[in-house]
C-alpha cells in the first residue's frame, strides 16, 4: 500500500491544462468519448483499477454512459492517437504514484493494455465522466474531473462557432476526392497512351509515305490486317499475287474480300491456287472505284497507292469518317 506522503504527491500534482484534455476526446460512434486508459493517466491511477471502480458501481454506468470498443474501433483509436506518445510521457511522470518500481508496474500495465488488442478499451462519454467523480472520490479525481468537463464545453463551443468551416471542409474535401478520383483515371488513361505510342500500337488517322518507304508501308498495311477482328475489304483496282500474300496475315476467322476492275485470267489461277492451301480469299468484279479503301472490320482507310505498289512512290492514307457497312451499301 502506498505512504501517506506518497498519496499526498499524486493529489498535489498540477493538473493538465485544457488542451492537452481536448486532444484526448475522439469521437466513437458519433459521441464525443474519452477512453478509460485517458482518464486513467489523468487520474493518476491504473486502468485496471478505474475499471474496477467502474464494475463495482456498474448501475452508475449505462449505455450512454460507458460503452466497450470493438476490435475494429480500437484499432482505428489506437492508430489515430499514436502520435500522443510524447504526452503520454508526460504524464507518466507527472502522476507518478510512489517509487521507481511502482512506477515503472503502471506504466508496463498502461502500455501492455495500450498494445493489447486483446485488451478492448472503454469508451465513457462527458455523463460517464461525470458519474466518476462519485466513483474515484480522491481530490485530483475531482479537479481533474472539472478540468475534463471544461474541456468538454469548450469542444463544443469551438464546434458550434466554426460549424460552417466544417461544412466548407467536408465539402472542399469531398470535392477533392473526386478531382483525385478523376485525375487517377486520367492518368491511367494517359498512361495507356504513352504506352500504345511507345510499342506502337496507336494507329494514325492519316498520314503520307514517300518514295523509298516501301518496306514502312507495307508494315503499316500488314499492321493493320493483323488488327481485324472479323472481316477485311479490300476495294482495289490492281492486285497481284503479292496482295494474297499482305491479307494473308489475318487472324483466323477473319473473311477477306477483295473488289477489283482488273480480274485477269492468270489472276484468277493465282487465287484458285491461293485458295487450296490459305484461308479462301473471295474477289469480286468492281470497276466504279477510282480510289483504293481498305476496311477492317468497321473502320475504313482510304489509300493513295495500290497495296502491289506500296512505298514506290509517294501516297497518303487517311481515316475515314464512314463505317464499312455504309461504304459496301453504294457496290
Amino acid at each position: 500500500m502506498a505512504k501517506k506522503k506518497d498519496i499526498e504527491k499524486v493529489e498535489s500534482a498540477p493538473l493538465q491544462p485544457l488542451e492537452n484534455i481536448e486532444n484526448l476526446i475522439q469521437v466513437i460512434r458519433g459521441k464525443q468519448v474519452i477512453l478509460d486508459r485517458d482518464l486513467a493517466r489523468l487520474y493518476g491511477v491504473e486502468t485496471k483499477r478505474l475499471n474496477q471502480q467502474v464494475q463495482r458501481n456498474i448501475e452508475r454506468f449505462p449505455a450512454d454512459f460507458m460503452f466497450q470498443l470493438s476490435k475494429e474501433e480500437a484499432e482505428l483509436s489506437r492508430s489515430q492517437f499514436a502520435t500522443l506518445n510524447d504526452e503520454e510521457e508526460n504524464l507518466k511522470s507527472q502522476f507518478a504514484t510512489s517509487s521507481e518500481d511502482s512506477s515503472r508496474s503502471q506504466i508496463a500495465t498502461l502500455n501492455a493494455r495500450g498494445s493489447n488488442i486483446k485488451y478492448l478499451p472503454y469508451a465513457f462519454t462527458e455523463n460517464g465522466i461525470a458519474m466518476l467523480s462519485s466513483v474515484l472520490r480522491s481530490p485530483i479525481a475531482i479537479a481533474t474531473n472539472i478540468q475534463i468537463m471544461r474541456a468538454f464545453t469548450a469542444m463544443r463551443r469551438f464546434i458550434a462557432a466554426n460549424a460552417q468551416v466544417f461544412q466548407r471542409l467536408e465539402v472542399i474535401e469531398h470535392t477533392q476526392l473526386s478531382l483525385a478520383a478523376h485525375k487517377e483515371e486520367a492518368d491511367k488513361k494517359f498512361e495507356e497512351i504513352f504506352r500504345r505510342l511507345d510499342d506502337g500500337s496507336v494507329t494514325p488517322k492519316q498520314g503520307i509515305f514517300y518514295d523509298g518507304q516501301i518496306f514502312d508501308a507495307y508494315v503499316f498495311i500488314t499492321e493493320r490486317v493483323r488488327e481485324a477482328k472479323r472481316r477485311i475489304v479490300l476495294i482495289d483496282n490492281y492486285i497481284d499475287e503479292s496482295v494474297f500474300t499482305i491479307l494473308d496475315k489475318h487472324a483466323k476467322g477473319v473473311k477477306a474480300k477483295i473488289y477489283t476492275k482488273n480480274f485477269t485470267r492468270q489472276l484468277s489461277l493465282d487465287l484458285e491456287k491461293h485458295n487450296a492451301q490459305y484461308a479462301p480469299i473471295e474477289v469480286e468484279p468492281f470497276d466504279r472505284s477510282h480510289d483504293r479503301f481498305l476496311c477492317i472490320d468497321d473502320t475504313v482507310y482510304h489509300i493513295g497507292a495500290s497495296l502491289k505498289d506500296l512505298g514506290k512512290k509517294w501516297f497518303a492514307f487517311a481515316k475515314m469518317e464512314l463505317t464499312t457497312d455504309e461504304l459496301l451499301t453504294k457496290i
